[in-house]
Order: C-alpha cells, then structure tokens, then sequence
C-alpha cells in the first residue's frame, strides 16, 4: 500500500552532496560541530600556506614599503612627529603608505583636538585658582567677576572681553582698566593702580584693535598696557 498522501515522507537517508561525517543518521540532521571544526581547521591550514618570502611578494604587490622607515609620513601640521614603533607595528601589519599617512591623520584630526581640548581646561583652571588667590577667596572672586564682566560688557568689544576674559593676565587687565574708570573696587592684594598718559580703555574700543585687527595700532596698544601697568 502506498504513503498517505496528506501526510509528509520522513525521509531517514543522508541527503547527496553532504559527507558522512557531517551526517548524524541518528538525530537526521546536520552535525553543526563537525562542520565548524573542519572549518577552522582549513582556515588555519590556509594561514600557513603562505610561506614569508610569498607574503613579502604580496606586500610588495600592495605596496607596502621594504621598511618601516621608508614609509614618507606627512605631519606639516607641525603637532606631532611620526612614531618609529608605529610605523613598525603598521608594517609589521602590512599597511601600504596610503593607509599610513591615513592612521596619522585621523590622529591628528580626531585625537589631538580632543587632547589639547583636556589641556586647555586644565590651563583655565589652573587660571582662575590664581585669581581666586590673587583676590582673597572664590566668594569675594566671583562678587568681582560679576563686576568686572558687567563693567567690560558695557565698555569694551565683545571679541576684546572674550579675549581678555580667558587668562590670569587678561582678567587682570580688564580688572586695573575698570579701576582706572573710576569704579575703584580694590580687593585682596590685585590692583595696582599705576598712572599713564594713555586711555587704555578707548584705544581698546577702537575698531582698528579689535576689529580690524592692525598691526600698527596693536603693536601700540600694547606697548600702551606694558607702560600703564609695568610691574
């Protein structure tokens, strides 16, 4: 009598094509574990078919270098140097000069940015340490802060504040000018009040200082803050 029909054949042969060793005639199926194993054992032996001398061919085909040192590294931006054990471990990895000089950068696009960011905050607060020493606590700092922000607002550029605003030396400046205004507001040991013939305050507002930026008058107004307040 035949199968039924309405019912599947339950086939228990191994199917064609499939080795007897990946065939677990018990379970019907695949053996998964057989399969990967036999996998990694051929991609470890193709590994060792490539003998040194084969793969020094190849490298030289893809244009890797004969040496680390004769890779040609450009860093004109002038922020770091290329590194002898970098360029040995990119050859060693066999890297072509064009993905060298890619590894150098990203370096410099991504990480020294990232780098000198870190810096620049230690700096400011090793910044505004000085200042709150220079005037006698961080409340009675941040009390002159306040002014001295609001005094600048209304007296000097916006691109001149930003400027000052940012170092110890800046910040003082901005602090004797406001003094000089008439707004006298000596605290702690800061402020000395040195007298000068020129008005610091308006050469600094002048657009040719802060705008247009011109050597000339730059080179006065500074000379102009170095007599005014010489230590």
């Amino acid at each position: 009598m035949s199968d039924n029909l309405l019912t599947e054949s339950q086939s228990t042969g191994r199917p064609g094509g499939i080795p007897e060793k990946f065939w677990d005639s018990n379970a019907n199926q695949l053996r998964s574990d057989a399969l990967i194993k036999s996998y990694l054992e051929l991609e470890k032996k193709l590994g060792k078919m490539i003998d040194p001398e084969d793969r020094a061919r190849l490298n030289q085909m893809l244009g890797v270098p004969a040496a680390p040192s004769d890779y040609c590294i450009n860093c004109d931006h002038g922020m770091f140097t290329p590194d002898d054990e970098i360029n040995q471990r990119m050859h060693q990895a066999g890297f072509a000069p064009r993905q060298a000089q890619l590894v150098y950068d990203l370096a410099a696009e991504r990480m020294v940015p990232m780098i000198l960011e870190v810096a620049n905050e230690y700096q400011s607060e090793r910044e505004q340490e000085r200042l709150i020493a220079e005037f006698g606590g961080r409340e009675r700092w941040q009390e002159l802060a306040r002014q001295i922000q609001a005094w600048a607002g209304a007296n000097l550029p916006p691109d001149a504040v930003r400027g000052l605003s940012t170092t110890y030396d800046g910040v003082m400046a901005l602090y004797r000018m406001m003094q000089d205004s008439g707004e006298q507001m000596p605290v702690g040991n800061a402020g000395k009040n040195i007298e000068g013939s020129d008005d610091l305050a308006a050469m600094m507002r002048d657009p040719r200082y802060w705008q247009k930026k011109d050597p000339n008058y730059v080179a006065k107004v500074t000379a102009a803050f170095e007599r005014k307040y010489a230590e």
